[in-house]
């Protein structure tokens, strides 16, 4: 596996969002978790619903790390990667993007009302 790989929550509509968004800025790959085939599963840690991940050719990058990594992959900050490498250097940084990615995937719903698109298995449904 050579491309990057994000594993989301594809049952979350923000979760959903924050996917597409990235989809739209980068040539990372999506896979929702109703979608995981064994090549990916496989390389996943066994609790791996718990979070997203990216994952690489030699990596994998779980919950804050992943969103991480999926942003230095974006177009929307020309300097992410240098930005993410002087955070780096703080033994304080890894604690901090731990608990604000807990913080905002425990209030996705909460997220959800600003920014959501409904998960790819509901579009299709009749809502009413």
């Amino acid at each position: 596996m050579t491309e990057a790989t994000l594993v989301y929550d594809d049952d979350c509509g923000f979760c959903t969002w924050w996917a597409e968004y990235v989809d739209e800025r980068t040539d990372v790959r999506l896979v929702g978790f109703s979608d995981l085939d064994g090549t990916v599963r496989e390389r996943l840690p066994a609790e791996y619903e718990d979070c997203a991940h990216l994952v690489t050719g030699d990596e994998v990058y779980s919950c804050g790390a992943s969103i991480e990594q999926a942003l230095v992959r974006t177009d929307i900050v020309e300097p992410a990667g240098e930005v993410v490498d002087f955070l780096r250097q703080f033994d304080d940084y890894e604690r901090f993007r731990k608990r604000l990615y807990r913080w905002v995937a425990n209030n996705r719903d909460q997220w959800g009302k600003l920014f959501s698109r409904r998960p790819p298995a509901r579009r299709g449904s009749d809502d009413t």
